[in-house]
């Protein structure tokens, strides 16, 4: 029986919101801010700290850096490892995360390689959202963003999770052998969520009853 549903979305698709109205209609946890939240608790370290890494590789400058730090201390044996906030540390946390969440069950997860760290498990349902680019632009227009903003972020953020898919789980993104169902929100907000509930209906059915 599926007790996880995880969103991936490309930005200014909505995905966050359906994830929300898609929980919030199931009474299941919404792992979305909250797991933000939670990674920056275990860091130790406010949220809009992880917020403004989450999803996205380290910049160069970053990580020259953090070889830099790390190397300075190499061989000194009194000296304790050093926890950097940086994208291997936000990793690290948010599988751990996400694998406490997915055995508690009852939750919708938005993005974060959730689909990626929940592959094997055999209750989780994976969805990806997507949209063209003037629907994606319209929405974030609706949220008081300029069109050339709204066109800068659509594709520099896009581009980050795609490097940072790449990176950590060496697969292309989006990945369609990740996903159990691919919708195109252009359909609107219900009947996205309408579609999600009806795929997890079917594919919840015996073997038998899903071969044609």
């Amino acid at each position: 029986m599926i007790k996880v549903i995880t969103i991936d979305r490309e930005y200014g698709t909505g995905g966050a919101e359906i994830a929300a109205k898609l929980a919030a209609q199931l009474g299941w946890k919404l792992w979305d801010q909250a797991l933000t939240t939670e990674i920056a608790k275990l860091a130790k370290c406010a949220p809009a700290e992880v917020e403004c890494r989450e999803e996205r590789r380290d910049p160069l400058s970053h990580r020259l850096f953090k070889s830099f730090v790390r190397g300075a201390f190499e061989g000194n044996i009194n000296t304790q490892p050093i926890e950097m906030l940086d994208a291997d540390r936000i990793v690290a946390l948010t599988q751990e995360i996400v694998k406490r969440a997915a055995r508690e069950g009852n939750c919708v997860i938005v993005g974060r390689g959730s689909a990626c760290y929940l592959q094997d498990c055999a209750n989780a349902f994976h969805v990806f959202i997507y949209a063209p680019p003037e629907e994606k632009i319209r929405r974030l227009m609706q949220t008081g963003k300029s069109r050339e903003e709204a066109l800068h972020l659509t594709e520099s953020i896009d581009r980050d999770r795609s490097s940072f898919v790449k990176k950590y789980f060496g697969k292309d993104w989006p990945n369609h052998h990740l996903f159990h169902l691919m919708l195109n929100s252009q359909i609107g907000d219900q009947a996205v969520i309408q579609n999600i509930l009806h795929a997890v209906s079917l594919f919840e059915k015996p073997a038998t009853a899903k071969a044609i």
